[in-house]
């Protein structure tokens, strides 16, 4: 039991945190929607709800993929966090539908809702509170991926490295993007039905509030079966066999693997070297390898074999080719 209370201190704080409010945020706004019977309110209620178990599900799995190796699992459980999210998915994926149903049968059969200041009291605040938690899962993104950035490039940078983020912020981020997105939508129907008495435009919102629910589903299911499976890294495949090539004794790398599994990665590596070295000196370099492989943020493992220079340059063909 010690050891589990240990393992959650180092779980996700973004996905604990996002957990957390978004349990708030789903109570209050299922407490509204059984007050004014709004369909708008459903359908962020439903996303709440989900978003919280989803989060809580990262939390423990980023947690658990955290514990070491034993004898039975020499390769670690890194990619349990992989495991844990394709299940959490699930768990939106079954909201994003009865949202979807819920929003078609107001469009097919429209009504007028009530506390038209209550809705938009509850959906104001919400959206408030999910932009917090998306801001907060910007900042964990960018500190783990040692990026700096301040005002509007927070977001902007946070876009164009989203590929490199690790899976439980990562998740987090598009979650609380789309429940953002998804709040202002429903302040919009809710506002656009009370004054124009047009009440589909609650369905409607809703509708495309679970649309944008099952396109997360999507992703995050891509992203973490290729995690499961084992997805090779290969800008840090060109990161660390730059790093390598730069050591005056390495001739020429004939493969090199970085697989990533969770929030590690296994790197294997095999270098040509000068035939004339003895075996110690061969063993000197595999070891200074190592070490500075091993220092790269989430490198947990190094397997290095030696091969004598063949006199053909294969890195450099390699770069060619992705060039």
């Amino acid at each position: 039991m010690g050891e589990i209370f240990q393992l959650l201190k180092r779980g996700n704080k973004s996905a604990m945190l996002a957990a957390i409010i978004n349990t708030v945020i789903s109570i209050i706004k299922g407490a509204a929607y059984m007050f004014t019977g709004n369909v708008a309110m459903f359908a962020e209620t439903m996303h709440s709800l989900g978003d919280a178990a989803n989060q809580f599900f990262v939390f423990v799995g980023s947690a658990l993929s955290k514990k070491a190796p034993t004898e039975k699992f020499p390769n670690g459980f890194g990619r349990l966090v992989n495991l844990v999210l394709l299940g959490a998915v699930l768990i939106v994926g079954i909201m994003a539908f009865e949202t979807i149903r819920e929003g078609w049968h107001h469009v097919i059969h429209p009504t007028k809702s009530a506390g038209f200041i209550i809705n938009i009291i509850v959906l104001g605040v919400s959206t408030i509170l999910e932009t917090f938690v998306l801001f907060k899962a910007m900042r964990e993104i960018l500190h783990d991926l040692e990026i700096e950035a301040s005002g509007t490039n927070v977001f902007v940078k946070t876009f164009a490295n989203l590929g490199r983020a690790k899976p439980a912020p990562k998740l987090v981020f598009m979650e609380d993007l789309v429940a953002t997105l998804g709040g202002l939508l429903a302040i919009i129907a809710v506002v656009l039905s009370y004054f124009t008495k047009f009440h589909q435009l609650e369905g409607i919102a809703s509708i495309i509030i679970g649309g944008m629910m099952f396109f997360v589903v999507g992703k995050v299911f891509l992203d973490n079966a290729a995690g499961v499976i084992g997805q090779a890294d290969e800008e840090m495949e060109d990161k660390i066999g730059a790093l390598v090539m730069a050591d005056p004794d390495v001739m020429d790398i004939q493969d090199i693997t970085v697989i990533k599994e969770g929030e590690d990665l296994h790197v294997e590596l095999e270098i040509e070297v000068d035939p004339k070295l003895t075996v110690a000196a061969a063993d000197d370099i595999k070891d200074r390898l190592e070490e500075k492989i091993l220092a790269e943020k989430g490198v947990v493992d190094v397997t290095i074999e030696i091969d004598e220079e063949d006199g053909v340059m294969t890195w450099q063909k390699r770069n060619d080719a992705d060039e």
